[in-house]
């Protein structure tokens, strides 16, 4: 559950530092960031700072080469921090290429990395043990794979760089992982349903879940699959007074505003923490109660809660 891709060592040009300041919900009352406050970080440490002024930015303008984010892995860290604490990021990326059985290209790969640390504080009250040591409150990884999006059908696949300042093909392999692994239960899991279940109530999207790309923005689905695993603890009957504290999604294709969706969810224990895997399905969904929303899925998600 805990798999985290190794930060690999890259030039000073792929490694960028930046500041970010939260919102007052950014902040749980335990004084934990947030998940999805920590990927905001991606921006000014690595899109706006080192993306930008590199040649990955001429392919996106000049021959609409855009990399696409397909899976990212957030986790969070220590606490407490005040809610008015800016956070400290450090980030890198790095260009690599996935291959098939065989040993053929099939994908070229932007991958990103990013840690975020803050001055250990409290929003109310005293300061807390150790007030003013740097601790790390969470880390981000994100999957790219470059395509196409705007092209024909048949043109959108990209598997070598058109680039005089780009190698044609990244020499670091990439180990790809399919959007169902994250359909399997972890290991050391004890599930509290037999078979994915179907969430009662349907997903409704509408622009307030969308952003400029055009689609639903790729935090939305954490964070509405976090209530609907709260949902189903609760009607377990467990407490649900815990804080999601790591996410995996693999997204697959994007929902839109108007599009109708379903969560199909399992739930399990881990050790003192609670956790639930599962998928969105389009609505009515096909098979959910056989237990095989991946046929379907437009993203598959397993988060992990602690108290």
């Amino acid at each position: 559950m805990h798999d985290f891709p190794d930060e690999p060592h890259v030039p000073e040009q792929q490694q960028g530092t930046a500041v970010m300041h939260l919102r007052f919900e950014d902040v749980s009352q335990t004084g934990r960031v947030m998940l999805d406050a920590l990927p905001h970080g991606l921006g000014p440490a690595l899109w706006a700072k080192l993306i930008a002024a590199s040649p990955i930015e001429a392919l996106m303008s000049s021959q609409g080469v855009i990399p696409i984010l397909t899976r990212l892995i957030i986790e969070g860290g220590e606490g407490p921090i005040a809610a008015r604490e800016p956070l400290r990021l450090r980030g890198s990326y790095q260009l690599a290429h996935t291959e098939d059985a065989s040993a053929e290209v099939n994908r070229l790969i932007l991958a990103m990395w990013l840690s975020a640390s803050a001055r250990r504080s409290r929003t109310y009250g005293p300061p807390p043990p150790g007030a003013g040591e740097p601790i790390q409150v969470g880390r981000v990884f994100a999957e790219h794979v470059f395509t196409r999006p705007f092209a024909e059908a048949g043109a959108r696949k990209v598997l070598r760089f058109e680039s005089p300042d780009l190698p044609a093909v990244p020499p670091e392999r990439y180990a790809w992982r399919s959007p169902e692994a994250l359909l399997v239960l972890p290991e050391g899991a004890e599930p509290f349903d037999a078979e994915p279940i179907l969430d009662p109530i349907p997903v409704a999207f509408g622009l307030d879940h969308t952003d400029a790309n055009q689609h639903v923005n790729s935090l939305v689905y954490p964070r509405l699959f976090a209530e609907a695993a709260l949902r189903r603890l609760a009607a377990q009957g467990h407490g649900t007074a815990v804080l999601a504290r790591r996410v995996e999604v693999a997204y697959r294709k994007p929902c839109f505003a108007g599009t109708r969706a379903r969560i199909v969810l399992r739930t399990f224990a881990m050790g003192n923490a609670l956790g639930a895997l599962g998928a969105f399905v389009p609505d009515p969904p096909q098979g959910a109660a056989a237990g095989a929303p991946e046929a379907r899925a437009t993203c598959t998600i397993r988060t992990l809660f602690e108290r």
